[in-house]
């Protein structure tokens, strides 16, 4: 069986599909990068039992043909060959040449029989997002999602659509992430999506306001369908917290501040941090200004930054990572803190709405 395809589409399909490629597997098809032919298609497969992802090339095929190719090696060979087009060769011994101009390698696959077949999700609900508005969802929301396994439900986000409103939510144990939507005419759904599966997902969506991502699930799997791939995830199984009940619903305290400022501030404060030296941000809120200070073993920091404030004054303490993290996800100019007392979650939103909505707990002070 031989083929011939595009070698620059042929790579960004291994780059992508390797993703879901097992690094290290008792079952040595896991590590390696399934390969279908048929007329004038070849399809690739990776799979590590938790994440599947699939696309399909258009490519001159003269039979057809299934095996697998250890996906490191396939990946560095093909960018290594020259020109524009591959040509690949597989004989009834799964040998396995591929060639471009003067350049010719062999290596030797795998059969296909022990690979395992994708989840077959079958749904009648499909449910479209425009895939730059999904996102720039992901990239706002997905930071706050735990890394920690004692709380699987927490290392996924929420996916949840309620009366015309589409919502993303991360959490762990100190802050929550929150971002949303107006969508009128969605169907009704609720379920959490492994992170993992979501960071490999933004790696696929364009910035393209005429395209649709498509998913849709049966309860225990989800596909995610754009630009010529299909990402299968298992969704994670449990209670998600209700984040309403978590979310203050009045402030005492509003504090507006410019987000370079703020996240240049906080990125001075982040040279003093390290695993062995934890400090929080002392965070000053008085007399339209924000002061912050910080001292570890290294050294010590005072920074001074303006602030729009409504309300008493208030001191608060800051874990910087978090706030960093925060800072860097949301996409605008000025942000909106809300907060009642120094020991109470602090609501941070853009100026002129809540599309996006983060909860982070202080850090209790010393004297």
């Amino acid at each position: 069986m031989e083929f011939v395809c595009n070698k620059s589409e042929l790579c960004a399909a291994i780059a992508h599909v390797s993703k879901a490629v097992s690094s290290r597997s008792p079952m040595s098809v896991l590590e390696g990068i399934c390969l279908q032919t048929k007329q004038n298609a070849v399809t690739l497969t990776g799979y590590d039992l938790e994440l599947g992802i699939r696309t399909t090339l258009n490519a001159e095929c003269d039979g057809e043909l299934s095996c697998v190719l250890n996906a490191r090696l396939f990946s560095e060979m093909t960018k290594r060959l020259p020109g524009t087009q591959v040509h690949c060769s597989i004989d009834e011994n799964l040998c396995v040449v591929l060639n471009s101009e003067n350049t010719e390698y062999q290596l030797s696959a795998m059969s296909a029989e022990d690979f395992p077949e994708l989840p077959v999700v079958e749904s009648n609900a499909r449910t479209a997002i425009p895939q730059h508005m999904l996102k720039s969802m992901l990239l706002e929301s997905g930071f706050a999602a735990s890394v920690k396994e004692d709380q699987p439900i927490l290392t996924g986000e929420l996916f949840e659509s309620n009366e015309d409103a589409f919502y993303l939510v991360s959490m762990d144990r100190y802050r929550l992430a929150l971002r949303q939507e107006h969508l009128p005419g969605l169907a009704p759904f609720r379920f959490v999506v492994p992170k993992k599966a979501l960071n490999e997902l933004i790696g696929v969506l364009k910035d393209d306001p005429d395209q649709n991502c498509e998913f849709f699930n049966n309860g225990k799997h989800i596909v995610f369908a754009v630009n010529g791939f299909e990402l299968f995830a298992r969704l994670l199984e449990g209670n998600f917290h209700n984040f309403r009940t978590s979310i203050p619903t009045e402030s005492k305290i509003n504090v507006i501040l410019q987000k370079r400022e703020l996240m240049a501030c906080a990125e001075r404060c982040s040279l003093l941090i390290n695993e062995k030296n934890k400090a929080p941000m002392r965070c000053v809120f008085a007399d339209g200004s924000l002061e912050i200070s910080c001292k570890t073993g290294i050294g010590q920091i005072n920074d001074r930054i303006p602030a729009d404030i409504s309300g008493e004054n208030i001191t608060i303490g800051f874990s910087n990572k978090y706030l960093l993290e925060a800072l860097r996800a949301c996409q605008c100019d000025k942000i909106r803190f809300q907060m009642n007392a120094s020991n109470k979650v602090i609501k941070i939103t853009p100026v002129e709405n809540e599309s996006f909505i983060y909860l982070i707990m202080p850090i209790q002070l010393k004297d």
